[in-house]
């Protein structure tokens, strides 16, 4: 028997976004709102919350980097700034992308869940 045979199934699946992600046993509170909250409305949150991850992971990694002075990649030059910006946006980007460190998770969630109230009471 193959080992993917073995696992559980999954009540739904979107990417890095999946219904076993409170303290590793199915959410069935999400899984029952990701039934009336529409595709479209699911990939506008995941593209929402993944992007207020990046906003975040970027806001911390400046701070990370704020004390660096003229040694490094960028030398001592005016542009240093500029480009160390630059660069910790793409980081944050590329590490919010890859999964984060589930800011990202917990605001789909909260997203989902309240999309979800407002169709059932509208």
């Amino acid at each position: 028997m193959q080992a993917s045979a073995i696992n559980t199934p999954r009540l739904a699946t979107s990417s890095a976004f999946s219904v076993e992600s409170r303290n590793g046993r199915p959410d069935f509170e999400l899984a029952a709102a990701l039934q009336k909250v529409s595709p479209k409305q699911q990939a506008r949150a995941q593209k929402t919350a993944t992007d207020f991850e990046a906003m975040f992971l970027n806001s911390m990694f400046s701070q990370m980097t704020s004390g660096l002075k003229g040694e490094g990649p960028f030398g001592d030059t005016p542009g240093t700034g500029v480009w160390r910006s630059m660069l910790t946006e793409q980081y944050s980007k590329n590490f919010a992308k890859a999964g984060g460190v589930g800011v990202a998770t917990e605001v789909y969630r909260t997203l989902i869940m309240q999309q979800a109230k407002t169709i059932r009471t509208a």
